[in-house]
């Protein structure tokens, strides 16, 4: 969401990068609300004006009254004013609405480094780390290993839920939980703080912390008044906190981190009838959130830390993954620049998304009104977020890139302290 004071000095700018998200639909838009916004600033402006002439006529019938002469001629004027004032005021705030309703449909700019493309086929592969595994029997996926070691149950889950959901058992569910607390121990080492979340946010913070098409595609909302929505992902919470807020120079930068259950509808999701973890509407996450002074070189350290960081994670997991730089017809209209973290499935011979980091820059802050000052001027801070892990993409990534000919699976050493155990012994 940009700035309407930026969208007018920088009117080209604005359009060559809508034209780079190949979203043309959107440039009469940069058009609109500039005209908007000149409509809206002649409102302010009369308005200014007739507070300023309501005070002036004022002064002049006490000045009247003062000196015993006639004043209800300039009384009759006054008493039309107030009305004048509301009438102007109402035109303003309708005004108000169109303007902020066009400018959450103009995307954010982009970085110079986000690959030009139109969807996701035109995403960019960028560093890959660990080399895949060569094995000497054929690999199950994820799904049959976990049935044949009798520590997942779908068909149960399917009756009492649905498709998307698993009941997890035994040493896979252990497993699972000592991944929470491998990542949520990493992140409070990085100094990050952790946070216990809300799982339901008013369906207002959710308009403002996130975009349309997600909001229809993925959050559950629940039919109560107020309206609330369960998290699809505990940024959602950490960012929304800041809402309406100013958040003083000294506490800069914030980072924050959390576990949480996710939900999510995956409408328009490939895959989601097929068994298993990779798309589900429940899952557990631990998530990292930074808020932090308006500086591109500031955001782009820590958009560096976070991927770092995530990198880390998988490293230590024993889990070949590569970087993937989203292109700009892939990337979400809030976001200045994106990769997502992919693991090596070893069943499909291919690479699937296990999490994603995002540089917002003022965009995602602006939509929530939080700001900080600078130097006494207030500004908007930058925001950013990244998946540590997500617990059922990365228990499927281990599940196959370290399972046994005897349908074991033996466990990452990093995880060792967390599980109490060093492999999973198949079934007899």
């Amino acid at each position: 969401m940009l700035d309407v004071k930026f969208i007018k000095e920088n009117e080209k700018l604005v359009k060559e990068n809508i034209k780079k998200k190949f979203q043309k639909e959107k440039l009469h838009l940069v058009d609109k609300i500039i005209k908007l916004d000149a409509k809206w600033r002649k409102l302010k402006y009369d308005e200014d004006k007739l507070r300023s002439d309501r005070n002036k006529v004022s002064k002049e019938i006490n000045e009247l009254k003062k000196n015993k002469k006639d004043a209800s001629k300039l009384i009759k004027e006054a008493k039309n004013i107030p009305g004048k004032i509301k009438e102007s005021g109402e035109k303003r705030k309708k005004l108000e609405k169109e303007i902020w309703e066009i400018q959450i449909e103009i995307p954010n700019i982009m970085s110079k480094r986000v690959p030009i493309g139109k969807d996701d086929s035109e995403n960019v592969e960028g560093k890959r780390y660990g080399k895949p595994k060569k094995f000497s029997f054929k690999v199950k996926n994820h799904a049959q290993a976990m049935e044949d070691l009798g520590m997942v149950d779908f068909d149960a889950s399917a009756r009492v839920s649905g498709t998307g959901f698993y009941y997890l058992e035994d040493k896979i569910a252990l497993l699972n939980i000592a991944l929470i607390n491998y990542a949520r121990d990493i992140m409070v080492k990085k100094k990050y703080k952790y946070v216990e979340p809300p799982l339901l946010l008013r369906e207002g913070i959710i308009d403002r912390v996130t975009d349309l098409n997600d909001k229809q595609n993925m959050i559950y909302l629940v039919e109560d008044e107020p309206k609330m929505a369960l998290i699809g992902t505990s940024e959602h919470s950490l960012i929304g906190r800041f809402v309406d807020q100013e958040i003083n120079e000294k506490e800069l930068p914030i980072k924050h981190t959390s576990y949480s259950m996710c939900f999510r509808k995956e409408i328009g999701s490939h895959g989601l009838d097929e068994k298993g973890l990779f798309r589900a509407h429940q899952f557990n996450k631990v998530e990292m959130v930074v808020i932090c002074k308006p500086d591109a070189r500031e955001s782009e350290k820590f958009y560096q830390e976070m991927q770092d960081i995530a990198i880390e994670v998988f490293k230590r997991l024993e889990v070949p993954i590569r970087i993937l730089k989203i292109c700009s017809g892939d990337l979400g209209s809030l976001k200045y620049e994106q990769i997502d973290v992919e693991a090596w499935s070893p069943r499909t011979n291919k690479y699937y998304e296990v999490g994603s980091c995002s540089n917002l820059t003022e965009s995602q802050a602006r939509k929530l009104n939080i700001t900080t000052r600078i130097n006494g001027e207030r500004k908007t801070p930058h925001t950013l977020n990244n998946t540590v892990i997500a617990t059922s993409r990365a228990l499927k990534a281990i599940i196959e890139n370290h399972q046994q000919k005897d349908g074991s699976i033996k466990i990452p050493k990093a995880l060792w302290e967390y599980t109490g155990f060093k492999v999973i012994k198949a079934k007899k």
